[in-house]
């Protein structure tokens, strides 16, 4: 069974969880990625940004979002008013999984099964409860699923601020009832799929409307 509780330390906060991730074996997809890639920002936080796995650039360099869809995803955090924000930027799964193609085998990004995301789920849980972010962006369907389960969908629940749902239950050591997130949550698409869009002008317009509503929580 694939599992990273076990990995979890019980004290140490954010910089105790980093520093744990780096060895995490809760499943196989370390044996190929160049290192874990934890998330980025402070634990006071008020803007917390969930996606789905690193890429090859954060694989390499070890930080979320520093690729192509970071670069749009902070564009368009600053058109929607967020650019003074730290958010604590994360992933559903801390490590890149891939396929090779191509004459020079070029890593190519493979999505995350169900049970790779329901694995490293106590690592994002433990992020959650040690942030306690205001709000909560859900950036693709992945990130929903991982906590939500496989019936999420983007589109049912996009740009909609819905309340902070329990989300107890999965990181011992770090979290309880007694300080589970309060905030909200959006969802909204991946930047990536902004950069694949056919038109990719009215998507990018589109990712930055939903993260106006994030914008407008916060005030």
């Amino acid at each position: 069974m694939y599992d990273a509780t076990p990995f979890l330390p019980q004290r140490g906060g954010l910089p105790g969880l980093r520093k744990a991730a780096a060895d995490c074996r809760g499943c196989p997809l370390y044996e190929n990625a160049t290192q874990t890639v934890f998330g980025a920002g402070t634990g006071h936080a008020r803007l917390f940004l969930l996606g789905e796995q690193p890429g090859d650039q954060e694989d390499l360099r070890g930080e979320p979002f520093v690729g192509p869809a970071g670069r749009l995803l902070r564009r368009a955090l600053e058109e929607a008013g967020l650019g003074d924000e730290q958010p604590y930027v994360t992933n559903a799964v801390k490590h890149f999984k891939f396929t090779r193609s191509g004459p020079g085998k070029r890593r190519i990004h493979k999505a995350p099964s169900l049970r790779e995301m329901t694995a490293c789920r106590p690592w994002l849980l433990a992020e959650l409860h040690l942030v306690s972010p205001d709000v909560l962006v859900l950036l693709g369907s992945t990130a929903g699923k991982a906590l939500f389960g496989s019936s999420f969908r983007v589109g049912e629940h996009r740009g909609v601020l819905r309340p902070m749902p329990d989300l107890n239950g999965g990181a011992p050591g770090v979290g309880g009832a007694a300080d589970a997130p309060r905030g909200r949550l959006l969802a909204t698409v991946h930047p990536s799929s902004v950069l694949r869009s056919g038109d990719r002008e009215t998507a990018f317009r589109g990712l930055v409307a939903d993260l106006a509503v994030a914008a407008g929580a916060l005030g």
